[in-house]
């Protein structure tokens, strides 16, 4: 199939580049889908009708969040899950901002700190998944893939202090051989294969059901593909695939990251346990659904 740049289809549609680009990040775009930074779209896609402003109303879930987004909407769920999914999974993997200072950071671009020292990763690292949510919000119709995988860990990553450590590959693989709860993962030279044969087998299943979704996560995290932050750059795919297949998202709440590392553990073993834990922060978030009045499926 033949694909054409947004300035050749903006030119076909006799539309702004900007439309275009709009209609792209949208998901209103059949198989379009991001390069870097440049929309690749079939030469053979057919320009989205004019949505009637009256019907514009946010819809679904991933709707309301690009609704707020786009509106800079204070105080609602996008508000909500910014502050709590960077919260938490930061927290999982050693973080010590407080909720507090994670809902300041966000809301007033600066970190009030009393009477104790803050490590600048974690101010670092707070802001840049401020950005990795919106690339999942952004990118939530499109099918997963490799480059989309690198660029949320070049985005979570970039700034901080490994990223100046000559070893430290921000954005790629992983070069040094790394365990995980002390059990191994796979080898850096093994790692691209891997995920490339995961994400093809992943992929094959048009429509996902939530234990495809949470077995992905787990295998995943079992190649660790990246130097550090492959807990977060997991959990944050885990709620855009959520998105992406129309399944209710879920936070792991910090509080209970014994009880999703243990899930992880005992995966080949026993999947309930996993299975349980994800139910549970889901059923957390259906409660946030609900305070909002967002309408989402069982």
């Amino acid at each position: 199939m033949k694909y054409l740049s947004v300035t050749e289809m903006a030119k076909k549609w006799n539309v702004s580049e900007r439309t275009v680009r709009n209609y792209c990040a949208e998901g209103r775009v059949e198989d379009a889908f991001l390069t870097g930074k440049t929309w690749n779209i079939p030469e053979n896609a057919v320009r989205p009708e004019r949505q009637n402003k009256k019907n514009d109303a946010p819809r679904t879930l991933l709707d309301v969040l690009r609704f707020e987004k786009k509106s800079a909407v204070k105080g609602g769920i996008y508000h909500k899950v910014q502050i709590e999914l960077t919260y938490n999974s930061n927290h999982i993997e050693g973080s010590r901002l407080t909720h507090d200072q994670t809902r300041y950071i966000y809301e007033t671009n600066t970190i009030g700190v009393e009477e104790s020292a803050v490590n600048v990763d974690d101010i670092v690292e707070t802001v840049n998944h401020f950005r990795c949510i919106d690339m999942v919000i952004d990118h939530a119709t499109q099918q997963l893939s490799e480059s989309f995988i690198k660029s949320l860990h070049y985005a979570l990553k970039n700034g901080t202090s490994d990223s100046r450590k000559d070893w430290f590959a921000v954005g790629e693989y992983k070069k040094l051989p790394n365990e995980v709860g002390g059990r191994i993962t796979a080898a850096p030279e093994e790692v691209a294969e891997k995920l490339r044969n995961l994400l093809k087998s992943y992929n094959a299943v048009k429509e996902k059901t939530l234990e495809e979704i949470i077995a992905f996560h787990y295998e995943f995290e079992a190649i660790h593909p990246f130097q550090d932050g492959n807990g977060r750059v997991g959990r944050l795919i885990l709620f855009m695939e959520c998105l992406r297949n129309h399944i209710t998202p879920f936070i792991i709440d910090e509080k209970y990251k014994l009880f999703y590392y243990r899930g992880l553990h005992e995966w080949n073993e026993q999947r309930g346990y996993l299975i349980d834990t994800c139910l549970s922060a889901q059923d957390t978030f259906k409660a946030y659904l609900d305070y909002f009045r967002i309408s989402y499926s069982d």
